[in-house]
């Protein structure tokens, strides 16, 4: 079906071409964690059939102490291995009518038009990439995003990237469970700093520690409770980004209304990665004629998924 106003989609069509690297910013700083993935230079981008995650998993076996003549171990030292990720795929579209293309016919029309539908359809897509940031990969039947439920879920022995961590401990992520401890410790602000400081020495190697923690309205309240008039914001770039958030150690607190209810997360972020799909990071697609409407259709679409090459240094609190 041929367009009723053929400048219209051209300027239509070279918007959106010409937008889609400010969408994918803008989706990106609309998140705490996203942003903070990104600062770290984390997102970055997959080619191929799955999305694969290099990751060290054993320290070099031939270094020791030697003296004078001992022969030195030149033996192979397996150490490297990988975790493969599957692709998951996100679209929203922008949909104008043939009528609306009629009574939009000036440059002026079809720019204010398309302004509003955008926003709208970037708005939509902020908020369903900030609830794919948590969830499990098993929504809309395996679909959604795996998010922190999964790579850094409350039980720590399940399987993430084809390698399970029931077999392989190196690949479990670090828990705090209130109910867990002995006797069992009702979370409160008189209790949070325990279970973080905890938390906090479990997923410390060496100078190697978390960077940055989210959390849902509940603990977060408990941890800035319990600061009382020690409490202080981050740094002013993260503080002047519209980010609500404190200080743990040098790391930062968020608060996600995203996170899962009765969470908080202890992130090393140069472990975790956000791969969108090469070409495909918010990038309109070409314009599609409806088969049995008078209406155009601009898919927007994102692939990737998120990753982890380390989930030993992530943890999470809970009850």
């Amino acid at each position: 079906m041929a367009s009723p106003n053929s400048t219209f989609t051209e300027i239509v069509t070279t918007t959106l071409a010409g937008y889609s690297k400010t969408l994918a910013d803008n989706v990106t700083n609309g998140n705490a964690l996203l942003r903070h993935i990104d600062g770290k230079g984390n997102k970055q981008v997959a080619t191929g059939r799955t999305i694969v995650q290099e990751l060290e998993y054993a320290t070099n076996s031939t270094a020791k102490w030697y003296s004078g003549y001992e022969v030195l171990d030149t033996s192979t030292s397996n150490v490297f291995t990988a975790a493969e990720f599957n692709y998951k795929q996100l679209a929203g579209n922008v949909v104008i009518s043939g009528l609306e293309q009629v009574e939009n016919s000036g440059k002026e029309a079809i720019f204010n038009l398309l302004k509003s539908r955008v926003r709208n359809l970037e708005k939509t897509l902020k908020n369903t990439m900030a609830t794919g940031l948590y969830a499990d990969g098993t929504g809309t039947d395996g679909k959604e995003l795996g998010g922190l439920q999964l790579i850094v879920p409350g039980t720590n022995t399940n399987t993430v990237g084809g390698i399970s961590a029931n077999t392989y401990t190196f690949w479990r992520n670090q828990v705090y469970d209130f109910s867990a401890q002995s006797p069992s410790v009702t979370p409160s602000a008189t209790t949070i700093q325990t279970a973080m400081n905890t938390l906090w020495l479990n997923t410390v190697r060496g100078a190697d520690h978390p960077d940055c923690i989210v959390a849902d309205s509940t603990y977060f309240q408990y941890y800035w409770a319990s600061l009382q008039t020690n409490q202080r914001f981050t740094s002013d770039d993260k503080a002047s980004a519209g980010f609500m958030n404190l200080m743990f150690m040098d790391a930062p607190v968020y608060y996600d209304d995203q996170c899962p209810a009765s969470k908080m997360y202890m992130l090393n972020s140069d472990y975790l990665f956000l791969r969108p799909a090469q070409g495909r990071e918010f990038s309109p697609l070409g314009e599609k004629a409806s088969v049995n409407q008078d209406a155009m259709v601009l898919p927007v679409v994102w692939a990737g998924n998120m990753t982890c090459s380390n989930r030993a240094r992530q943890g999470v609190i809970q009850a």
